[in-house]
């Protein structure tokens, strides 16, 4: 598998979407910046654990 097969594309979607969402329920107004680099952070955390995952399983 590639790179781009492992990316967790919807998933960092996923939370882009909930915290501006959440945001916008809460205050009134979302702030793009907080969700965009939470959706990066949990993307890259999702990514890290398959790779891991994927190393232990071979072993």
């Amino acid at each position: 598998m590639s790179l781009v097969d492992d990316l967790p594309v919807s998933e960092s979607i996923g939370v882009f979407v909930g915290v501006a969402g959440v945001d916008w329920l809460a205050d009134g107004h979302a702030e793009p910046l907080k969700a965009l680099l939470a959706g990066i952070f949990a993307g890259a955390v999702i990514m890290a654990v398959r790779e891991w995952r994927k190393k232990r399983q071979k072993h």
